[in-house]
């Protein structure tokens, strides 16, 4: 293996990691330092991830201490470990990176859409949206109208608290979309049938 290859699996390795750790963390609301390594070690095991066979709990408890470094994570004067506003926003980064939409068996035959207009003075939130979105799987319809042919307002109302857009960002259910075609197409949906 070479060293690209080499360094790219160790950084996946450690962002796969992080993103445990901050999870078990977030799940449990606060934690206690000792059982930080126990609970990771469990989600490790049931991910198929387990490949550390000697120090294994060495290497989450210095992961945890960068974190706890970074400031990720807080610990508290009785030993219980918090996930901090830092923490919170990397761990949705992690996980909207892997994140995929559930789809059903069968579409409802209605488009989800997305409308946003966010004023020029938080242009990077934009466009960090606009990846976001294209992340997810949504299409581009214009620059701030996107399209989705499956539910996902769980998900839009967590981007809309994430990104502090609130109302600029409006979800809307529709039947029909004039010229779909193309759009079922890209979606690998059923020909419109007249």
């Amino acid at each position: 293996m070479g060293k690209l290859e080499g360094s790219a699996k160790k950084k996946l390795r450690r962002n796969q990691l992080r993103r445990i750790i901050l999870g078990t963390i977030a799940a449990a609301g606060i934690i206690g330092v000792g059982l930080v390594a126990a609970n990771v070690l469990g989600a490790l095991a049931k991910m198929g991830l387990m490949k550390w066979p000697r120090r294994r709990r060495e290497l989450i408890n210095r992961a945890r201490d960068r974190l706890l470094e970074q400031g990720l994570i807080s610990r508290d004067e009785g030993g219980w470990i918090h996930l901090t506003e830092r923490g919170r926003r990397l761990l949705y980064r992690l996980e909207s990176a892997n994140y995929h939409l559930k789809k059903p068996k069968k579409w409802d035959e209605k488009w989800r859409l997305l409308i946003f207009d966010i004023p020029e003075k938080r242009r990077g939130m934009r466009e960090k949206i606009r990846r976001t979105l294209l992340a997810i799987g949504f299409k581009r319809l214009q620059d701030s109208v996107w399209v989705y042919p499956y539910d996902c307002e769980d998900l839009i109302a967590f981007l809309k608290t994430d990104f502090k857009v609130g109302r600029d960002l409006l979800y809307l259910i529709i039947e029909e979309l004039e010229g779909d075609k193309t759009l079922r197409e890209k979606f690998g949906l059923p020909k419109k049938i007249n």
